[in-house]
């Protein structure tokens, strides 16, 4: 399986990437699957294209890239390839719309820094059978606009118990921190999580990332 991680930073550039880089490099290896990661969205390019499985993005603000590699991307996914969107992948291509559709939503700020309960809807999921009914986690909680729950699976989302609601985004309160669904042909899976570079060293957390990768694949 050939895996390309996209990690440019045309906003907020986030001290997690390299502890993810090598986090997943370590993941290709042990599966034998061969990862790459870039910063350089000129790899956005048929010939890189045609041989990847999942692309992952890890980015954040309005990429540097033309109308050709956005429909190369868009493309890919349709046509039946993965794509994974970790944590600030919602906080890019606000002025792409076929990306928003895709990867289902934007983020719209992060109210709660906080240590919060997370339920896990989807207790079968290959990428949250390891994660039991619910957990608790230190994160930076994202929250999204122009996302829909009937547009998409969720796979767990905030216990707003834990958290101060009056300082949230969305009417309905219902935020959710990982989903999934599919797009065309293709599959997209995204998860909130992996703001703090320690969480790139949790092994519970590298076996989610790892089962969100596959399950992208298809496999």
């Amino acid at each position: 399986m050939n895996i390309l991680m996209l990690r440019h930073s045309a906003g907020y550039e986030h001290s997690y990437l390299p502890d993810a880089e090598v986090a997943l490099k370590e993941i290709g290896k042990r599966e034998g699957w061969k990862v790459q990661t870039t910063a350089n969205c000129d790899r956005i390019n048929p010939k890189t294209m045609e041989n990847l499985d999942v692309l992952i993005f890890a980015t954040s603000g309005e990429l540097p890239i033309d109308d050709e590699q956005k429909r190369l991307v868009i493309d890919f996914v349709r046509g039946g390839k993965g794509f994974v969107g970790i944590h600030n992948a919602t906080a890019t291509g606000y002025a792409w719309p076929e990306y928003g559709e895709m990867i289902g939503g934007y983020f719209n700020g992060h109210p709660w820094t906080q240590e919060v309960n997370v339920i896990v809807e989807d207790t079968d999921h290959p990428a949250t059978r390891m994660l039991g009914r619910s957990f608790k986690m230190y994160e930076e909680v994202y929250t999204h606009r122009n996302w829909d729950r009937s547009k998409t699976h969720v796979l767990y989302r905030l216990d707003i118990d834990t958290v101060d609601l009056s300082k949230g985004s969305r009417d309905d309160h219902d935020y959710a921190l990982a989903w999934c669904h599919e797009f065309g042909e293709g599959r997209v899976i995204y998860t909130g999580l992996g703001h703090f570079d320690a969480q790139w060293h949790e092994p519970w957390f590298l076996n989610h990332i790892t089962e969100c990768v596959r399950w992208a694949a298809g496999r």
